[in-house]
């Protein structure tokens, strides 16, 4: 720490508030595991109409999101821009929330899952977990990494599809997801159905075990683990090793940890505190709501705890590889990184002032994508939760910021270390 304090001086940052460490644990996983989540991951067959993988919406073509303010899941083929919807399978809405960044999920300090943290490590629940199936989540996954990639299956937006279309679809509808002829049942009977597969698992699990759901997720959880681990930035050799940083970003650095304040949510090694704050995001889409409900807002963690002083608050993203990782925020209303930035100095003007044009999103006809932001009073809810104060920066401060966020790319981790697969086990086409 001396010796960064020192090189901070020389390099005009003295001022800027404590760094963190860099020394985030990362559990070993086994390379059969990791290799069999590769497969799994780009596969199709985990969707309930064998048309969506894991990839569709988290690739890494598009930083491991999806490169849309807000996506579309089930009855849509493609990626990015060119995800195009399926006229004999028409999504019923876009996914209600921006796809996130999967770096360093594998890392032990993360322990809250969604943007809402719907999904998160708590010792006082069954298998240390707490999930939206609460006493009925069923028990063997690995952790809580494992534990979240069960549910994007069960999503009809997602994967699962709509209504009838499909048995899973079916059973999600029905609300049988665990247990024989549940949901989760019938997606592992399709996958050891194909003899790879099956012989995979076997290898890794033993050819006695009761084969299940929570294998395939831990082997998905395995290979974002392994994937999509990013430590090893500028930013990291800079705390590890005191390589200089590029003067600009020094300046940036200052900023993050100093005047702007950024430090005060995005902490720590990945730039998170793993917490929900209010920021005055704006919203667009479906919003979270039932099928049953007619509104289309999204108030966040509120929707979790029922606490009225968590409305419109959503959990801290880490900024690991953050310029690739766009659009932003959970609607993805930003399609820059400077823009969101901006956001952060003055939340409720800019929510005020927003401009739609910036939008990411696939034609889905038929969408009122803006009847929060049409709406007066929902902009006046979302501002009145705001909980940061205008920060004024000029823009050559701003310029610093950015130089200094772009030294969080790992590009190892960019790439990915396995990449995509030319083929998957069940035959299914896959996007590239």
């Amino acid at each position: 720490m001396r010796i960064l304090l020192a090189l901070m001086v020389c390099l005009g940052v003295a001022q800027a508030g404590p760094l963190p460490r860099a020394d985030s644990e990362f559990p070993v996983q086994e390379p059969a595991l990791v290799h069999l989540g590769q497969q799994l991951f780009y596969d199709p067959i985990l969707s309930g109409g064998e048309s969506t993988s894991c990839a569709s919406c988290h690739h890494p073509r598009h930083g491991t999101g999806d490169g849309l303010s807000l996506g579309l899941g089930d009855g849509a083929h493609g990626l990015g821009l060119e995800r195009k919807i399926d006229a004999d399978n028409k999504p019923e809405q876009r996914i209600p929330r921006n796809a996130p960044a999967l770096f360093n999920l594998g890392a032990e300090e993360f322990g809250v899952m969604f943007h809402d943290g719907r999904l998160e490590q708590n010792s006082l629940q069954p298998n240390g977990v707490r999930t939206p199936l609460g006493a009925e989540m069923i028990a063997g996954f690995s952790g809580v990494l494992s534990a979240q990639s069960m549910f994007p299956v069960l999503s009809a937006d997602e994967m699962a599809g709509h209504y009838s279309e499909n048995k899973i679809s079916q059973a999600v509808r029905q609300g049988f997801l665990t247990g024989p002829g549940g949901a989760w049942d019938l997606i592992s009977r399709r996958v050891l159905d194909i003899e790879h597969y099956r012989i995979e698992l076997e290898a890794i699990f033993g050819d006695t075990a009761e084969l299940g759901f929570v294998h395939i997720s831990d082997a998905l959880a395995a290979f974002m683990a392994v994937e999509w681990r990013s430590d090893n930035s500028a930013f990291d050799r800079f705390l590890r090793d005191g390589e200089v940083l590029p003067a600009a970003a020094a300046r940036g650095m200052e900023l993050f940890y100093g005047k702007a304040q950024c430090d005060q949510c995005h902490s720590g090694q990945f730039q998170t505190d793993h917490d929900f704050h209010a920021i005055a995001m704006p919203q667009l889409g479906p919003g979270k709501a039932a099928r049953f409900e007619r509104h289309a807002r999204d108030v966040g963690r509120m929707r979790v705890t029922g606490d009225e002083a968590d409305a419109y608050a959503f959990r801290t993203p880490s900024l690991r590889n953050v310029t690739e990782t766009g659009p932003y925020g959970h609607s993805g209303a930003y399609a820059s990184l400077e823009a969101v930035v901006r956001h952060h100095l003055d939340p409720v003007e800019r929510l005020k002032s927003y401009d739609r044009s910036q939008v990411v999103l696939p034609v889905l006809p038929d969408t009122k994508d803006w009847r929060v932001m049409d709406d007066a009073n929902e902009i006046a809810a979302i501002a009145a939760a705001n909980e940061l104060e205008a920060i004024p920066l000029d823009d050559q401060e701003v310029a610093d910021l950015l130089a200094f966020l772009a030294t969080l790319n790992d590009p190892a981790a960019l790439r990915g270390r396995l990449g995509v697969p030319d083929t998957v086990p069940s035959g299914l086409p896959v996007e590239k």
